[in-house]
This record gives structure tokens, C-alpha cells and sequence, in this order.
């Protein structure tokens, strides 16, 4: 099993190796693609190319002119059955962690809570593995404060890094009449102003700890972002008078995530490349490059 695994993992590595130069290839066939539709000379630096690359354009179709992504082998099974979360904390959890976790629970359908106890991380995911998990969540604090969480990808990764911050448990909320009980329908899903590439790749992960929701649920789970702060909110609706008219109650937890690094593997593999960081000492002046950022 330790082999196969070790080979599987390999076998996803060099695919994703590959997507950088397919991604290359697919953007100087683009550039000239366009200069033949509107009927302008074929950029310079792509001159001594042109030959080869319009020999492959005319053998393309539209299934294969656009690159194949690795997401593609990450969340291949994702259509085919639901998801299965194990959700579990750093050690020694204070009383809010554990009751934030709690909370978690029910927020994602399909999840299982684990007390960590001496537990190290591999062996976490090794048993994960074994059980047909898709993924599992690790919570972390800081003085009583969850302040941190960690969701990976089973079998292969993406391992995604998030910042915690102003977490509301449900029983925090003012409206505590309101609140009722933690609903266990599958929920809507509303993912607002993910646009860049790494919004995309954010919201696509976010997206698949959820299984397909029924038509009349009324159970709804928003992931909004804003200036890179993704705030996470939790409602059901209610229709009141007729069928235009609505009401949102929030039942809760809320907090904020910000995601600060997603990495091409689990968590336990220290070694595994790093996708994407957020180094934002980088990005200080209008000049420099914000491609890091989750939407424009």
C-alpha cells in the first residue's frame, strides 16, 4: 500500500509538472490565434515558432485546444460521491476551540469530529486514507482563540492555509431567540467575488466540502470576499406573505478567513510544493504585481 501511494503521489506530481508548459504553449498558440482572426502580424518574439505552433492549431478541437488542469485528478471522484470530513484540533484544545469545532460539524454535511489526543498528523491522514475520506480539516488557537485552519485534500492534496479571525459562535449571536436548531440539510452554496486565478483555485476547494444541494432547501452557506477577507456566513430563509418576500435568519458561526498559502499536497507532507503564498511585504506600492490576489 506505502508504494503504491508513493507512486500514485509521483504520477500526480509529474502531471502537475507538465500544466506550467501546456499553459505556455496554450497562451503563444492563443496569441497567434488572434492575430490571424483580426488580421495582424504574429508577435515577434513568437516569429520563429509560427509554423509549428499554427500546425498544431489547425489539429486542434475544443475539446483538446484548452490545457488540461491537475484540479481535474484532485476532484475527479468529486461528481461521483459526496464528501467525507474528518474535523479535528491542535492539542489540548481549550473549551471555545472545542466548541467551535462542535459547530463545524454541522456546518459541513457528512463530517465526523475527532478528538486529536496524541495522534500525530500522518497517522490522521494514512487513516483517512484508508476510510475514504476526501478531507480533513485541522483547527488551530491561540490562547483559547481559534485563530487558524488547515483543510486538505485527500488523497493527493491541495493542502489550502487560512487565518482565522473575529469567530462569533452561534450561541454569540444577539438574536439568540432566533438561532433554533442547527439545520442538517444540505445547503445552497453562494461563493461571491472570487475572480483571479487564485480565487478561482480558493473558491474551487471551498466549493468541493460540499455535496449538491436539493432545490427547496433552505439552508444557505456564503463565502464572500472582500479585500482578500473571505467572511463566512451561515442563514436559512424563510418566505413570509408570499413568495417574493423572504426572510434571512442567521443561525451561525461567522468568522473571517484569510487564506495565506495552498500547497500541492497533505498536510503531513512537509516536502510538498508550494502552489501559491501570499507574501503581502511584496506587494506595497500600486506598481507591483498583485496577481496574488483573490479577485481584481
Amino acid at each position: 500500500m506505502l508504494r503504491r501511494n508513493v507512486r500514485l503521489r509521483k504520477e500526480y506530481l509529474y502531471r502537475k509538472s507538465l500544466e506550467g508548459k501546456e499553459r505556455l504553449l496554450y497562451e503563444k498558440k492563443r496569441k497567434i490565434r488572434e492575430a490571424l482572426e483580426e488580421g495582424k502580424p504574429i508577435p515577434t518574439e513568437l516569429r520563429n515558432e509560427e509554423a509549428a505552433l499554427r500546425q498544431e492549431i489547425d489539429l486542434e478541437d475544443e475539446n483538446t485546444a484548452v490545457p488540461r488542469s491537475t484540479i481535474d485528478d484532485e476532484y475527479a471522484n468529486a461528481a461521483d460521491r459526496d464528501p467525507k470530513i474528518l474535523i479535528t484540533t491542535s492539542r489540548n484544545p481549550s473549551a471555545p476551540l472545542t466548541q467551535f469545532v462542535k459547530e463545524l460539524k454541522f456546518v459541513f454535511p457528512n463530517a465526523q469530529r475527532m478528538n486529536r489526543g496524541a495522534q500525530v498528523i500522518s497517522e490522521i491522514i494514512e487513516t483517512c486514507k484508508a476510510h475514504d475520506f476526501t478531507d480533513v480539516i485541522l483547527v488551530h488557537e491561540h490562547r483559547g482563540v481559534p485563530d487558524g485552519m488547515i483543510i486538505s485534500h485527500l488523497p493527493f492534496g491541495p493542502t489550502a492555509y487560512f487565518g482565522l479571525l473575529n469567530v462569533v459562535t452561534r450561541h454569540d449571536i444577539k438574536d439568540k431567540k432566533a438561532i433554533g436548531t442547527m439545520p442538517e440539510a444540505y445547503p445552497h452554496l453562494i461563493l461571491n467575488n472570487f475572480t483571479k486565478q487564485t480565487g478561482q483555485r480558493t473558491a474551487n476547494i471551498l466549493k468541493h466540502l460540499f455535496p449538491v444541494p436539493k432545490p427547496d432547501t433552505k439552508r444557505i452557506i456564503t463565502f464572500a470576499n472582500q479585500s482578500d477577507y473571505i467572511s463566512f456566513r451561515h442563514h436559512i430563509y424563510e418566505k413570509r406573505g408570499g413568495p417574493k418576500s423572504l426572510e434571512l435568519k442567521e443561525i451561525g458561526p461567522r468568522f473571517e478567513m484569510r487564506i495565506y498559502q495552498i500547497k500541492l499536497g497533505t498536510m503531513d507532507q512537509d516536502e510538498a510544493h508550494t502552489e501559491w503564498v501570499n507574501r503581502p511585504y511584496m506587494n506595497t506600492t500600486k506598481k507591483t504585481d498583485v496577481s496574488w490576489r483573490l479577485t481584481g
